[in-house]
């Protein structure tokens, strides 16, 4: 896989366009990602479904919090319809931030993604479903027929990890740095090691937070936003592999669940970028993106892209050709 990931902060025809622009440059996948204040991710990927032709297309990635575990089965299985077939479901827990605003505790992630998944495909093949867990279902189906729809699930913590690599498809890892993909590795091999069907039906996917431009200053720059949500999301565990100041990060993270996002992107270090984003010249990019592709399967080219998101879809479709991933 070689995607990018597409931020619905900008108008849906925009967005589609930019969707064209993706798979004209030789990417085969478009993530959208998701998050309450941006618009509804599903919708989104409705409208890339109509504007491309042969692209993958999924949520990078939905939560089964916000909305019911079957109504997300429904909503990925309508889009895998509208795209004739090219539907991944990005499935996640979700950043527990922006959760705590709606309410939610995010209580027993693992659990619920797993159970997520297991309901999605019974559904997607045909049964109808009860289910007593994390969630109800009762005597729940789908009256119209769907098919199989792979799943690539959201991670970055050691458990999620596992759990993918033991049931999932795919992996979508939150990483743009060799040593966390090198440490996600080792996760993903102890997850295989419990996997039905051996490791050739998994996809390990690097998921990278990516800014580029033609000067190195202006693509850092522009990796503040992503980064502060991912610093201010991060485990205390990646923290310290990466000798970030935790109390700095807590801080940030409360920034960003209090609105007050400014204040939380000048907390981003410079340390911080380094560990969270590929920034850089399309040279320097490239070099990096080669280095995680020496451990994973495939990468997903993730927000920012850069200050001038079309002009980075175009840098990085000639720094990344086809053939490379």
């Amino acid at each position: 896989m070689l995607g990018i990931e597409l931020t619905p902060e900008h108008p849906v025809g925009r967005l589609a366009e930019l969707a064209v622009a993706t798979e004209d440059e030789g990417f085969d996948t478009v993530f959208v990602s998701h998050h309450y204040n941006n618009r509804d991710e599903f919708a989104v990927l409705a409208a890339l479904a109509e504007a491309t032709d042969s692209i993958q297309l999924g949520p990078g990635v939905t939560n089964p919090y916000e909305t019911h575990p079957v109504t997300l089965a429904s909503r990925m299985a309508t889009v895998d319809e509208l795209s004739e077939g090219r539907g991944v479901f990005g499935l996640g827990a979700g950043d527990r931030s922006t959760l705590a605003n709606l309410g939610f505790d995010r209580e027993r992630p693992l659990s619920r993604v797993l159970e997520t998944m297991q309901v999605a495909r019974r559904l997607w093949a045909g049964e109808r479903v009860d289910h007593d867990g994390t969630f109800t279902v009762a005597d729940a189906g789908l009256n119209y027929d769907v098919g199989s729809v792979p799943v690539y699930v959201g991670a970055q913590g050691p458990d999620m990890t596992r759990m993918a690599a033991k049931y999932a498809d795919g992996v979508l890892y939150n990483g743009s740095h060799t040593r966390d993909v090198e440490w996600a590795s080792e996760r993903v091999s102890e997850g295989l090691s419990d996997r039905d069907g051996g490791e050739s039906s998994f996809d390990f996917v690097a998921y990278a937070s990516v800014s580029v431009a033609e000067t190195g200053e202006r693509a850092r720059e522009a990796a503040r936003p992503p980064v502060a949500f991912i610093a201010g999301g991060a485990p205390g565990p990646v923290l310290t592999r990466h000798g970030i100041d935790e109390s700095r990060a807590q801080t940030l993270g409360e920034n960003i669940e209090a609105g007050e996002f400014s204040a939380a992107f000048d907390l981003v270090t410079e340390r911080m970028i380094d560990a969270f984003c590929i920034a850089g010249t399309p040279g320097e990019v490239s070099d990096q993106v080669s280095r995680l592709l020496e451990t994973a399967d495939g990468v997903v080219l993730g927000s920012p892209l850069g200050p001038d998101i079309e002009e980075a879809i175009t840098l990085l479709g000639e720094s990344f050709p086809a053939n490379q991933g």
